[in-house]
């Protein structure tokens, strides 16, 4: 799995690439909550993920959670039909705020 991070407009965006899983989700958790620490309004890019198992859907949910206790925005981008079908699953497809592109949520600003 890969991590960049980058800014677009008022979003830092944490792009995740590959398989997210118990070996690589430590690496992904930690860069989502240091950008949410941070004070970012952060968008999770999973366009280019192609598995996903529970402990990376608790990375994202944990950065979910740390962001609206400090009342930034957390939001998910991209998201892969792999990805999607774990967060339906889960349910949680109706809890995180997801659009299709980054472009999607610059134009809702």
């Amino acid at each position: 799995m890969d991590v960049s991070v980058d800014t677009q407009g008022p979003f830092t965006i944490v792009a995740l690439t590959g398989d997210v899983d118990l070996q690589h989700s430590p690496q992904a958790r930690q860069q989502i909550l240091h950008q949410v620490r941070s004070g970012a309004n952060v968008l999770v890019d999973l366009s280019a993920v192609n598995y996903i198992d529970s402990s990376g859907v608790a990375s994202l949910v944990e950065g979910f959670q740390v962001a609206r206790e400090q009342g930034n925005h957390f939001g998910l981008t991209g998201v892969s039909d792999t990805a999607m079908q774990v967060l339906h699953l889960a349910r949680l497809d109706q809890v995180f705020d997801i659009r299709d592109s980054v472009s999607a949520w610059l134009e809702e600003r």
